[in-house]
């Protein structure tokens, strides 16, 4: 499967976002390198979300859950995967969510994960 190409443009305006996030984590005690399930979200409709959720293995993600927001009843896709959560990682990880959207037609809502310390506490390690 090829990815189309992502505007400049947009991923800067993902990294900035990104940036803040990493810096939540470091800040949290987050060590970074440890690989632990990182979790991203797409919101669409449901056709599209059913398209999604159908190449999400082959795309690198196992499917987490689809929720529906009790407020507007937009859908939401969560699908997740096992990295680091460091900045080059989490910088292929965004690139490649902006190709998703681009290719399902779907909107990329973010990704989110635990700070890991590495001493077992904070329920992933």
């Amino acid at each position: 499967m090829t990815l189309p190409e992502v505007s400049p443009e947009r991923l800067a305006e993902e990294w900035a976002a990104d940036k803040d996030v990493l810096q939540s984590l470091a800040e949290n005690g987050d060590v970074a390198h440890l690989v632990r399930l990182i979790d991203v979200s797409f919101r669409g409709s449901e056709a599209a979300l059913d398209r999604l959720e159908e190449s999400a293995e082959e795309l690198g993600f196992e499917v987490i859950e689809r929720e529906e927001d009790e407020e507007d009843g937009e859908i939401s896709l969560f699908l997740g995967c096992e990295q680091a959560a460091d900045a080059a990682a989490i910088k292929a990880l965004t690139l490649k969510c902006l190709q998703i959207e681009l290719l399902y037609d779907v909107e990329y809502d973010g990704w989110g994960c635990t700070a890991e310390d590495g001493t077992g506490q904070n329920g992933q390690d």
